[in-house]
């Protein structure tokens, strides 16, 4: 039965996407035979900022031809960038989201305006908006916010008959978006349509009517896409970061305009930033959930400028799925909530009861993250169980990802999530359980975490309810290693010293079971994905339905010399002196 109602829900899914589709195309064809409703513009009003952080030496290579977008540089050749080949699709949607024009206004020189006018004239003129990657609704809103933000650079020393064609496209860019939302645009890529009307409602005259609906529309899909607690549907932080490097903007817009931004739009900003800070390790990166990569250090800075409200990290993100523990100098971070739907499954991971553990400013155990821009194959594999800290069976995922209209989501997974948490005089402790794996091997997963009051101790017990019917189940525990680390296997296996950069010591053991060292990938290096390390406990889930496992500071080397030291001199002087 539960396979006949994921196949239901999954064709009434295409359904209804399929229904959305057509109703998009019927409006934009009564739109085009019956054009006098539409809201013309002839003027850009006002130009909204643009927080990502810019590079001007950035602005040198485009004029030379080197366009470095998503992880991969093409040299054009002389050639036009939107006629060569794209290396990827991430590529192609960087590039005609337009998002490099904010490199060529940081340079601010001559040359860089004029190369920007063309780049953007060429487009405008040769229709690449027509492309496929080009048309795609999340493109074109990255594309409407770029010309709007970085209006300044096009329009200084322009003509008045390419101010013309700019407003007249930029106009007809927002028309276009408006036509793709009611089609079906969901998810994420439906809130950054949504902002990047608002957006040229606000900046372009003549727009008042279009503000009103669409601020309103904007108010509704907030209130739906983030949860609570500050989290985004997708449970992915990166989103998170996304949409705040939008809402500022637009909040301030709606202010420099003299107009009250939405409640939703202030409320939405101020539970997002106390949720981001869960994620937040001492060394400033965020823990890997859900399709996190690496870090923006410049952009993170930027959104910390922001934060009005100064508030501390959230630690029980009951809406959202994710906890925190703290103690002395050390954080971990848990994820422990059911996985997206729909749209919103398209970057989320089987990790469930995955956990980050990190000391001061040095992360140990980490998740692999997302494989943003890599090939398909790598994409799916970083998003398997196996790429997160926690317990895997039979090799297999504890969610099952299937391919729905091209998109890979997560179509069946744990259901019944369960979380507690206290604090008592041992520490921290918190308990998690899912049933993603019930359904293939009857068994259902717990697992419980205890922090020491001090933070040099993090012991851990993975518990597997007895399986149906089976004799055996092989079961491994995965602890991936952050690329700093350096491990070495003691007692013949049985235990692990993992020495951190800052000179600490750490030592790992698991219920006296052998300790593998595998190689691993970490994808959330701000370079591109490394190589790494995890600890690998692999045992019988029926023979041996629990494991307890503890990583516990050493100290740095002088620390134990010197505790080593003073051990011998306190046994020294307990000695008696022995007689002549």
């Amino acid at each position: 039965m539960n396979g006949w109602s994921e196949r239901g829900g999954l064709a009434r899914a295409a359904i209804g996407r399929a229904a959305r589709r057509t109703r998009g195309q019927v409006v934009g064809a009564k739109r085009a035979l019956w054009p006098f409703g539409r809201l013309r513009a002839s003027r850009l009003l006002f130009a909204p900022h643009d927080l990502r952080t810019a590079d001007p030496t950035t602005a040198s290579e485009i004029y030379a031809g080197y366009f470095a977008l998503a992880g991969r540089t093409v040299n054009c050749h002389g050639e036009s960038p939107f006629l060569v080949a794209a290396p990827s699709e991430a590529w192609s949607e960087a590039l005609s989201g337009f998002v490099w024009l904010r490199h060529l206004r940081a340079a601010d020189t001559a040359i860089a305006r004029a190369n920007a006018r063309a780049l953007v004239d060429e487009f405008i003129a040769r229709r690449h908006d027509r492309d496929e990657v080009a048309r795609r609704p999340a493109v074109i809103a990255r594309r409407l916010m770029s010309f709007l933000s970085h209006s300044p650079l096009l329009l200084e020393g322009a003509d008045h008959a390419f101010y013309e064609r700019f407003i007249r496209h930029v106009a007809q860019t927002a028309e276009r978006l408006q036509l793709a939302l009611a089609g079906a645009v969901e998810g994420a890529p439906r809130l950054q349509c949504l902002i990047a009307i608002c957006f040229a409602a606000i900046c372009l005259d003549g727009q008042e009517r279009r503000l009103r609906r669409y601020e309103i529309a904007l108010s509704d899909e907030l209130e739906q896409q983030i949860l609570p607690d500050g989290g985004h549907l997708s449970r992915n932080p990166r989103i998170l970061i996304d949409l705040l490097l939008d809402l500022l903007p637009l909040r301030e817009t709606f202010t420099a305009r003299g107009l009250e931004p939405p409640r939703a739009v202030i409320m939405g900003i101020d539970r997002m930033m106390p949720h981001l800070k869960l994620f937040r390790h001492g060394d400033g990166a965020l823990a890997l959930f859900n399709g996190m990569n690496a870090t923006p250090p410049d952009l993170m800075a930027t959104l910390a400028a922001y934060d009005d409200v100064r508030a501390r990290p959230i630690e029980h993100a009951a809406y959202s799925g994710y906890d925190r523990l703290s103690a002395g100098t050390s954080i971990v971070v848990v994820e422990a909530g059911p996985p997206p739907r729909g749209a919103n499954s398209i970057e989320a991971h089987a990790g469930c009861l995955s956990f980050e553990l990190s000391t001061g400013s040095q992360r140990i155990v980490v998740n692999c993250g997302g494989s943003r821009f890599g090939t398909p194959e790598l994409k799916l594999a970083a998003r398997a169980t196996a790429a997160h800290s926690t317990v895997t069976l039979n090799d297999r995922s504890s969610a099952v990802f299937g391919l729905v209209l091209g998109e890979r989501r997560i179509i069946a997974g744990p259901a019944d999530v369960r979380v507690a948490r206290q604090d008592g005089e041992d520490g921290h402790e918190w308990v998690g359980s899912h049933d993603g794996y019930r359904r293939a091997f009857g068994t259902v997963h717990t697992r419980r975490l205890l922090l020491s009051r001090n933070g040099s101790e993090l012991v851990g017990e993975d518990g597997l309810s007895p399986p149906t019917a089976l004799a055996s189940l092989p079961a491994a525990a995965r602890f991936h290693l952050h690329p700093n680390v350096k491990p070495s296997l003691i007692r013949d296996g049985e235990g692990a010293l993992l020495a951190l950069p800052s000179g600490e010591i750490w030592a790992f053991e698991a219920s006296g079971l052998r300790v593998a060292l595998e190689e691993s990938i970490f994808f959330a290096a701000a370079d591109g994905r490394h190589k790494t390390t995890q600890l690998v406990v692999e045992f019988d889930a029926v023979a041996t339905p629990q494991l307890i496992w503890r990583f516990a500071r050493l100290g740095t080397p002088a620390q134990r010399r010197t505790k080593a030291e003073e051990a011998r001199q306190e046994q020294a002087e307990a000695e008696p002196d022995l007689p002549l």
